[in-house]
């Protein structure tokens, strides 16, 4: 398969050679591990952003007689494609993260949760693997540490959208029907099997890889204060070069625009189908977490696209992937999508159209999980962003 690296950047796509993470984490101890991804600042790269140094000393901290460290590998947002690439590209990256996670928070065992439409990379993952256990890097006696065993298993999801949230997706591995938990009690407490468990997802186990080896001081010169180190964008749609992209946290939608040259561009989705969606006088914002925090997911429209189509799309997507659970999500997302229908035909008020919007962030605060707490995102910015077209595209209105 063709490999969509476009731009490799001083982070992810520096310098690295198997097992070297693992390395340095038995030379420096536990501890030590843990306060260079302190040091680093990193934050969970699946979307939310929640710091990794936090997630990992909570369960590391957790009594038990057993721990899990599970990689995130379901990327099921769409016009997300960086973790494939990363997986299939540099899985060293991926896996020494894994092995180190393990290590720091006395684990035995790691789970990856791959998504069900990547199962054609699953042999050569598996065969992966076994080399790794030949080079005594998985297994018992982790490079004659003695005590440090620790071994991959691969799971194959089945296709939900939601298992990408953590606890669904732990319901998942436990053989249940992919729907969030309650929270608390939380993974790192409570989670597979009721154990202690952190997951990640795959890009933040390819970053601590890089951190061990090279000092979270080091990482954390790279992007901004809060958004450190550098970011892989997946990006797709209306630009003469789509693929991924490593670049630095701070970087301008402007900016990304010309380096993937995309032209007549009317709008950018940023974090998928559950981001943002931002008009042309916003493109000087910044992708970070100041700022426009994303899971990796950029989507280009240009001036040919119909905006009103485009919600549509979306918002078909969110009801058929809401696991229907809780109301909010459930008959939320139907709601909504019945307001974009009746613009289609001219047949709305705009007082119904506020109320709609006034749904949607109800739904942000109600939501059990965050399916529910971000399907509204593109309903609200597109109408706020793309009015005037939007309105003069349905038949009438009051």
């Amino acid at each position: 398969m063709e490999n969509k690296v476009k731009r490799e950047g001083a982070v992810i796509f520096s310098e690295y050679n198997r097992g070297d993470a693992v390395k340095k984490a038995i030379s420096i101890g536990r501890e030590d591990v843990l306060f260079e991804l302190k040091e680093s600042k990193l934050r969970g790269r699946g979307g939310a952003g929640f710091p990794t140094s936090t997630k990992w000393m909570l369960t590391a901290a957790a009594k038990s007689d057993k721990k899990y460290v599970i990689c995130n590998a379901d990327e099921g947002e769409p016009g997300t494609f960086k973790d494939r690439v990363l997986l299939l590209e540099y899985p060293e990256l991926v896996f020494d993260g894994m092995v180190v996670g393990g290590y720091a928070i006395g684990a035995k065992e790691g789970i990856v949760y791959l998504r069900g439409e990547y199962e054609y990379m699953l042999k050569s993952l598996q065969d992966y693997l076994e080399e790794m256990r030949k080079d005594n890097l998985l297994g018992k006696d982790i490079l004659g540490k003695k005590g440090f065993d620790f071994d991959i298993i691969i799971r194959l999801g089945s296709g939900a959208y939601v298992c990408g949230e953590e606890t669904a997706l732990i319901e998942s591995l436990e053989g249940h029907r992919g729907e969030a938990r309650n929270r608390p009690p939380f993974p790192v407490n409570t989670g597979l099997n009721g154990k202690p468990t952190t997951v990640n997802n795959v890009e933040t186990f390819a970053s601590v890889a890089h951190i061990v080896t090279k000092g979270g001081s080091w990482y954390s010169q790279h992007g901004t204060d809060k958004s450190t180190g550098s970011k892989l964008f997946s990006v797709s749609g209306d630009c003469k070069k789509p693929g991924v992209y490593e670049l630095p946290w701070g970087t301008t939608i402007n900016e990304l625009l010309k380096i993937v040259e995309a032209d007549n561009t009317k709008a950018v989705q940023v974090g998928g189908a559950s981001g943002l969606c931002i008009s042309k006088s916003q493109f000087d914002r910044q992708l970070g977490y100041e700022d426009l925090g994303t899971g990796g997911s950029i989507m280009v429209f240009n001036e040919s696209r119909n905006m009103l189509h485009v919600l549509k799309n979306f918002m078909e997507f969110f009801v058929e992937e809401s696991c229907g659970q809780c109301t909010p999500c459930r008959i939320g997302n139907v709601k909504l999508l019945e307001g974009v229908e009746m613009i289609e035909k001219g047949e709305y008020t705009f007082n119904y159209i506020n109320k709609l919007k006034e749904l949607g962030e109800t739904m942000r605060i109600s939501s059990k999980c965050g399916l529910g707490q971000s399907s509204p995102n593109p309903f609200i910015s597109i109408l706020e962003n793309f009015k005037e077209e939007i309105f003069n595209n349905g038949k009438g209105g009051k």
